[in-house]
C-alpha cells in the first residue's frame, strides 16, 4: 500500500522544499510525479535502483553529498538538519528509508547537484523530460517515459492545489 499522494506532498515534500528555500508549484510536482514513478510512492523501499521512496542509489547519494552539499557550509546544515541526530553518522544511506523529510530533501538535492531548470509548466511531458534530464541523468526507453507520464497522470487528480 502506497502513501496517498496528497498527504505525501503536503507533509513530507512542501516541508522538505521550504526547509531548502523553494516554493515553486512545479518543484513540488516534479518531487510528487519522481516518487510516483520510482516506487510508487512508497510500494518499495528498496529496490534495484535504489533506496527509499525516491530510490537514490548510494554511491549518488554520496556523490550528491561530496561534490554538491558539503560545499555549501549553511545548505550541509539545513539538509542535515532533516537527517536523525544519532543514526545519521553511522547509517547515512538508511536514512533515505527511515527518513521520508530526508528522502525528500535529498531528491531534491540531486536534482539540484544536476542543475534542474524547471519548465514553465507542470504538464506530464514537461515533467518527464525534466525527470530524465537531472534525475536519471541518461536515456530512457519509451516505456519508462511512458510510466512516467502515466504516473504523474494518476496523481494529478487527486492532488489537491498546491498553496504556493
Amino acid at each position: 500500500m502506497a502513501i496517498n499522494s496528497h498527504e505525501f506532498l503536503e507533509f513530507v515534500i512542501q516541508p522538505a522544499l521550504a526547509q531548502l528555500g523553494e516554493t515553486s508549484t512545479i518543484a513540488k510536482r516534479l518531487l510528487l510525479a519522481t516518487a510516483c514513478y520510482e516506487t510508487e510512492i512508497g510500494s518499495h523501499l528498496v529496490n534495484d535502483k535504489g533506496l527509499g521512496i525516491f530510490a537514490i542509489s548510494e554511491s549518488l547519494h554520496k556523490e550528491v553529498w561530496d561534490k554538491f552539499i558539503a560545499l555549501d557550509c549553511d545548505l550541509a546544515s539545513r539538509v542535515r538538519g532533516m537527517a536523525s541526530q544519532h543514526e545519521f553518522p553511522k547509517q547515512p544511506h538508511q536514512e533515505l528509508i527511515t527518513n521520508l523529510l530526508y528522502s525528500a530533501a535529498m531528491a531534491w538535492m540531486v536534482y539540484q547537484y544536476r542543475m534542474v531548470e524547471l519548465p514553465q509548466e507542470a504538464t506530464a511531458e514537461s515533467l518527464a523530460d525534466c525527470w530524465q534530464k537531472y534525475y536519471v541523468g541518461g536515456p530512457i526507453n519509451r516505456e519508462q517515459r511512458s510510466d512516467f507520464i502515466t504516473c504523474f497522470n494518476k496523481i494529478a487528480p487527486q492532488s489537491k492545489p498546491i498553496a504556493a
